[in-house]
């Protein structure tokens, strides 16, 4: 395997899956990740009435056992991606996932069906954003062949007053700095 792409998206938006499928036929040595919807279109639901039926508060029922199951399972594929798609429409938590992944330094897509008649000045924090699955395609042609990205180390030396960035070759984006430091 290649490169492995995690695909976001909303668990009623079975569009993911021929994305995959779409996407796999163009680029056969990547793994693309799409298992995260077959738990079906209600699961958020089933877990919203399982803890109101057991009495637990929306916080409680985050904690519950089966809510960190489905937390950690897409989270160690989120871990383990290269780089993540984000199908649109998509809800608060691929929004989150995608933030998520792109804090962690990685290359994070969004493609929407077409073009929204709402800018929203946040897709900024994507790596790109595409209005086609052909322009997604061409885009991916273009990273799918680099190696590892330089990942970027923030560091703050001694009797500076801001942080300096360090190319060094490692997995993640670590940013070290005291939150009052931060201006």
């Amino acid at each position: 395997m290649e490169k492995v792409v995690y695909i976001i998206g909303a668990l009623k938006n079975w569009k993911v899956i021929d994305l995959a499928n779409r996407l796999s036929k163009e680029f056969p040595k990547c793994e693309f990740f799409c298992s995260w919807i077959t738990p079906g279109p209600e699961a958020d639901e089933y877990l919203r009435k399982f803890g109101k039926k057991r009495g637990l508060s929306y916080k409680e029922t985050l904690q519950d056992w089966g809510a960190k199951h489905v937390f950690n399972f897409d989270k160690t594929h989120l871990d383990r991606a290269d780089m993540v798609i984000m199908l649109m429409p998509c809800g608060k938590s691929g929004h989150l996932e995608l933030g998520y992944v792109r804090g962690c330094g990685k290359p994070g897509y969004v493609l929407f069906p077409k073009e929204p008649k709402r800018i929203d000045v946040m897709y900024q924090f994507a790596t790109d954003l595409c209005f086609s699955t052909d322009e997604l395609i061409n885009e991916l042609r273009k990273v799918m062949d680099k190696p590892v990205m330089e990942k970027l180390t923030m560091e703050k030396p001694k009797n500076a007053a801001a942080p300096v960035i360090r190319k060094k070759k490692m997995d993640t984006v670590v940013i070290t700095a005291k939150p009052q430091e931060i201006r």
